[in-house]
């Protein structure tokens, strides 16, 4: 684990940082091509530069995020935020089904939207895959 993201887990509340560690195992291994670093304050995967995944704590819960999720199709993954985001909530480890998230790791790869070059294309975003 990059020490940054091993600061970031240190820093939650145990019932938190157990979902956090069981996401950061499932997406590691899911996408062990992936480089991964804290960005915007909380750990995001990327593939060629192009931002996949990512979660963070937010007042309630732990929100897992997918940047291409709405194009997923995944009844699990509500839509969030702008563009073509999705995403789940975790308040307990045992909600996250690691066959669902294993899935939805698969399409993180296989559907992207280019979120990398968004600013270039004035808030435009293309489909990669």
């Amino acid at each position: 684990m990059h020490k940054d993201t091993r600061q970031y887990h240190k820093a939650l509340l145990p019932e938190d940082k157990a979902i956090c560690d069981l996401l950061y195992e499932v997406i590691t291994e899911s996408l062990p091509e992936a480089e991964h670093k804290i960005w915007h304050a909380h750990p995001v995967w990327f593939l060629e530069g192009n931002p996949i995944v990512g979660y963070d704590k937010l007042k309630s819960c732990v929100r897992l995020l997918f940047w291409s999720g709405e194009s997923f199709e995944e009844p699990g993954l509500p839509k969030e935020g702008g563009f073509k985001s999705a995403g789940a909530r975790y308040t307990s480890v045992d909600q996250i089904n690691k066959k669902d998230l294993k899935r939805w790791l698969k399409k993180s790869r296989d559907i992207q939207w280019d979120y990398k070059n968004i600013v270039k294309r004035k808030g435009v975003l293309e489909r990669l895959k």
